[in-house]
């Protein structure tokens, strides 16, 4: 891992922090391999309740470091980039964005493969790919309108606006937007709840949040053979002694 991608795994969270504050935490080819790196071990970590996203010194990211793209040989689907954009939307773990300051591209596009999104009061996101003749990635051009509609979608990806926190509020591309300086005091406190879960639970139930639509029926159907499974397992069963011991 370089120093450019922090993680540390505390009390069942693994916090990952872009740290590159002398180019606004612009991701190169070779952090892509150690978020992807970083995010496969919280994945495999049978303890880890959630991952956490985040930037350093007010930024979450730039984006692309454009230079880096540009000397990168024989860019495919295979490269880092991409590479990490499979695996982040292939996750069971639950992932959390903590957004502070920028987040440009990518930065807001990463956004999309979150479950849960922290902004700070001064957050600013924007999808900046048409003034570059480039267009969007991440899957973004099919999540961002089921996010926020088609009109929306297109405001911010055939214009390329700058909108502010409390916009992406409206826009359901946040949860909730807290002053900056209680930024990393109330991604704390979520990160606590979510540890606080059953890990299974979690996991089980993002990766229904995930499937495909599919008819009411099916939807049933698979649900009942998570719940059955969930019902059997010892921690269920726990949880559920626990419960009526206190209504008793």
């Amino acid at each position: 891992m370089s120093d450019f991608i922090l993680t540390e795994n505390r009390d069942g969270i693994v916090w990952i922090t872009f740290n590159r504050p002398e180019k606004k935490n612009a991701i190169t080819q070779q952090m892509y391999c150690d978020l992807t790196t970083a995010i496969e071990n919280a994945e495999r970590d049978s303890s880890v309740a959630a991952i956490v996203l985040r930037g350093s010194h007010g930024c979450f990211t730039a984006g692309n470091d454009l230079h880096d793209f540009l000397q990168a040989d024989g860019l495919d689907e295979d490269s880092p980039p991409f590479e990490f954009l499979y695996t982040l939307s292939r996750l069971s773990v639950p992932v959390v964005a903590s957004v502070d300051g920028p987040a440009i591209g990518i930065g807001t596009t990463i956004l999309l493969h979150c479950d849960l999104v922290l902004a700070g009061s001064n957050a600013k996101l924007a999808l900046p790919f048409i003034h570059l003749g480039l267009v969007p990635e991440a899957a973004s051009s099919q999540l961002l309108p089921l996010l926020c509609g088609h009109l929306r979608a297109a405001e911010l990806l055939l214009l390329g606006d700058t909108i502010d926190a409390t916009t992406a509020l409206s826009y359901g591309l946040v949860n909730k937007v807290v002053d900056s300086d209680q930024l990393e005091a109330a991604t704390a406190d979520l990160a606590a709840t979510l540890a606080s879960k059953s890990i299974s639970g979690l996991r089980a139930t993002k990766n229904l949040l995930k499937q495909p639509t599919e008819a009411v029926a099916d939807r049933i159907s698979r649900e009942a053979q998570v719940f059955i499974k969930a019902l059997q397992a010892d921690g269920a069963r726990e949880a559920i002694a626990q419960k009526l011991h206190k209504k008793g």
